[in-house]
């Protein structure tokens, strides 16, 4: 997805007011009512999705930070880009909907909201997924025009098209003229004769399509995936609002994680911790040789470079980290006994004492043994 200050043309640094000023700059260059072409309406709602979040304080915290960006909030959501022009340059109309469209019913879709499990395997590289939505289309029939086909819309005869009616007021200030919109046809300056059967004249229809969608390396519980465009078609064939991914990560018997590392936690047996040993553990992405040096202790950590998760915004993976529990046998035969007591009469020195108290080690250890 495209960044919000590249698409606003400013500095990670910029002012509100920058942002502002760039914005207006934008809008009036791109806005449906000045440019009606496709790639322009496109164009527009990224703009005005982006000045959303950065004109935001808490959203674009949130967005400098990574995290969720609120996009169902602000004037961008769902359609307010009219009322957003309005407000900074005036419309055309005050409540109206006409103005001469091009199409007179194009409104922009809705945003949709799906959430996506994953297994932490398909976080390590990233996944393509194939997801199945139930969201408004286009309407094969009338291909957004909200007619039956061999027939268009006709111009309103009580607004005249224009969208609004003026309606004079006699108050104790003298007489006052309002503006709202026409009843006859909601503000849209043209009337539907003869409305489409398929789509009841709204130009879209409910189905269920398919979604292609590339997850990157990296997510994690929380993060929010936009996708421009992919969105619930708007009501006359408007452009598509946007489609956002709610990522879930499943957990996972044998690994967490923490940033961008693996987290793990091998049981030793005493003997090897002793004496040290090579074992062969089953990463995320196939198996890896892992070395217990002699005298490890509960609670090291070994770790294996580059063996962990591909980073969101780079091509570094983190590491593996392998925490160690040595085990200690509790059911010995005759013969065993007797080796581990002969061991523990030449080797002994002084009995078991008090070492120097640490608080953080029980904390330690019973985070990295949780799991």
């Amino acid at each position: 997805m495209a960044d919000h200050y590249d698409v606003l043309g400013v500095s990670r640094e910029a002012s509100d007011e920058e942002i502002k000023k760039a914005y207006r700059k934008l809008a009036r260059r791109l806005h449906p009512d000045v440019n009606p072409s496709p790639e322009a309406a496109e164009e527009f709602k990224s703009v005005t999705h982006a000045y959303d979040v950065l004109s935001d304080a808490e959203q674009r915290r949130r967005y400098d930070m990574g995290g969720d960006e609120n996009p169902f909030g602000g004037a961008g959501g769902f359609g307010g880009f009219g009322d957003i022009f309005e407000t900074f340059f005036g419309g055309g109309g005050a409540g109206g909907r006409g103005g001469g469209r091009p199409r007179e019913r194009r409104e922009r879709g809705e945003d949709a909201l799906v959430h996506v499990r994953l297994d932490l395997g398909e976080v390590v590289f990233g996944v393509h997924r194939d997801i199945e939505i139930d969201t408004a289309v286009l309407c094969e029939t009338c291909s957004g025009s909200c007619c039956q086909p061999g027939t268009q819309p006709e111009r309103c005869d009580v607004c005249g098209g224009s969208g609004h009616v003026r309606t004079q007021v006699r108050s104790l200030l003298g007489n006052m003229v309002t503006t709202q919109p026409c009843g006859s046809c909601q503000g849209y300056g043209t009337t539907i004769p003869s409305p489409c059967v398929s789509c009841g004249g709204h130009g879209r229809v409910r189905a269920r399509r398919t979604v292609s969608v590339d997850v990157p390396a990296g997510v994690e519980t929380g993060l929010r995936l936009q996708m421009p465009g992919s969105g619930e078609v708007g009501e006359g064939g408007g452009p598509n609002g946007d489609l956002y991914l709610q990522v879930e990560v499943a957990p996972h018997p044998s690994f967490s994680r923490e940033g961008d590392d693996l987290l793990a936690t091998l049981d030793v047996a005493m003997t090897d911790a002793i004496l040290g040993t090579t074992t062969s553990i089953d990463g995320l992405d196939g198996s890896v040789d892992l070395e217990v040096r002699p005298g490890v202790q509960s609670g090291d950590e070994l770790k294996i470079a580059g063996r962990g998760i591909t980073g969101l915004r780079s091509k570094s993976r983190g590491d593996l980290r392998v925490a160690v529990r040595v085990v200690t046998p509790t059911k010995l035969d005759a013969k065993q006994r007797a080796l581990i007591e002969e061991f523990a009469t030449r080797g002994k020195a002084d009995g078991p004492k008090l070492a120097e108290h640490s608080p953080g080690l029980f904390s330690k250890l019973r985070d990295r043994f949780r799991h």
